[in-house]
């Protein structure tokens, strides 16, 4: 690995975080108000809802959201609630429907703009202006083809501002024109902390002793960058030396020449994170995602997909299932060392952490944790029904 020290401040903090933050419901309330309703949350790819009635969920933080296509072939974000007794429209993760959205509870019904279309029983209600009672519209931005929605209003710009400087790099993959492969798209449930996937991914010190089938696509060629202004980059570059593994060995003799790309990424893995739960890889065969979904303090829905592309050869597609295999290998090495690593945060034993100059991209994520949550620094838990009082104060004395 690239020594990669000239870019780390000479004095930082190389403590981690307390062991309390992996485990506390109080704190993960205020990660829910305050990093995932406000932040951008990736829904789909644009190529899951190209036709009218098309549409794809996403549920995080107790909120609820879809986007669908409509009618005129716009494509829109809509809180995932009956404005009759907040039952949810589409009960799928993702479907096409007709002309029409009904609200499985009791039939009320919506175009598909979102605007109310009829009610059951209208008789029985009160007098109601129907142009008040469409569904509650989110916040959208389509960044490469990517949907994104944000529940609430936050600290993040556009999504095309905060990715503007990955910009170059990202575009030759033309990323709007790919294609959804649909049975690529997964998710896992792990009894861990959302922030403990954060401290295995974000950074690649562990790379030559826990995932052999990267270290034998990288070698010594793999360079993490740090957070900033919400994003961080890493880039891995094909060793030159021979594989060892098979399914490395003929994904590097199997993948096509990508004229599409620059020379410097023909032959590498390109990964850019987004702030706080998402990260895409950009690869010669293909463009991956994945991010996590909290369920509280201590699960998490890791969730992702591939993209391919349109005019893919049968050499690619071999090419793309090599790297998917190498990319399910990781991740299940990884989700090993989560649990581990979120377990020992209960221990008694548990004295915190030391980072290496090799995981100061790591502490860049926990900068940028505490930048609205600065209560997460804090030695001792806050006694209970304080946490979102004590966070405010060191908010507010910042000023």
């Amino acid at each position: 690995m690239p020594d990669s020290r000239a870019e780390i401040p000479n004095d930082w903090n190389r403590s981690g975080l307390p062991g309390w933050a992996y485990f506390s419901n109080e704190l993960y309330e205020l990660e829910r108000d305050l990093l995932f309703r406000t932040h951008w949350q990736l829904v789909c790819h644009v190529s899951e809802v190209a036709v009218p009635g098309q549409y794809v969920s996403h549920d995080i933080a107790d909120e609820r959201g879809f986007v669908i296509r409509g009618l005129d072939g716009k494509l829109r974000a809509f809180h995932n609630l009956c404005r009759h007794r907040g039952s949810r429209v589409v009960g799928d993760t993702r479907g096409t429907c007709n002309k029409v959205l009904v609200c499985p509870f009791h039939g009320w019904a919506y175009n598909l703009d979102g605007s109310l279309r009829g009610i059951a029983h209208r008789d029985s209600f009160p007098p109601m202006d129907h142009e008040q009672m469409g569904l509650k519209p989110l916040e959208m931005e389509i960044w490469h083809g990517f949907v994104f929605i944000r529940y609430q209003p936050g600290p993040q710009p556009a999504v095309a501002e905060i990715m503007a400087r990955h910009e170059a790099e990202i575009a030759p993959y033309g990323c709007a024109d790919m294609q959804t492969v649909g049975q690529m798209n997964w998710a896992e449930k792990t009894p861990v902390n959302w922030k403990s996937v954060r401290d295995v991914d974000n950074e690649g010190y562990h790379v030559r002793q826990a995932h052999p089938g990267l270290h034998d696509l990288y070698g010594q060629n793999y360079h993490d960058e740090p957070y900033v202004n919400f994003t961080s980059r890493s880039l891995g570059k094909f060793n030159r030396g021979p594989s060892r593994l098979l399914s490395v060995r003929a994904y590097r003799e199997l993948l096509p020449k990508a004229e599409h790309l620059p020379e410097t990424h023909q032959q590498a893995w390109l990964y850019i994170g987004l702030f706080p739960n998402l990260v895409f890889g950009f690869y010669p065969d293909s463009v991956i995602w994945y991010q996590e979904i909290p369920h509280g303090a201590g699960a998490t829905v890791q969730k992702g997909g591939v993209l391919r592309y349109a005019d893919e050869s049968r050499e690619m597609r071999i090419a793309r299932y090599l790297s998917g295999r190498i990319d399910r290998d990781t991740a299940e090495e990884d989700r090993m060392l989560t649990i581990w690593a979120c377990e020992a945060t209960k221990s008694s034993a548990y004295e915190g952490i030391t980072l290496s100059d090799l995981e100061y991209g790591l502490a860049s994520f926990y900068n940028h944790l505490e930048v609205v949550t600065p209560i997460v620094r804090q030695e001792s838990q806050p006694a209970p029904g304080t946490m979102k009082a004590a966070n405010a104060d060191l908010l507010e004395a910042r000023v």
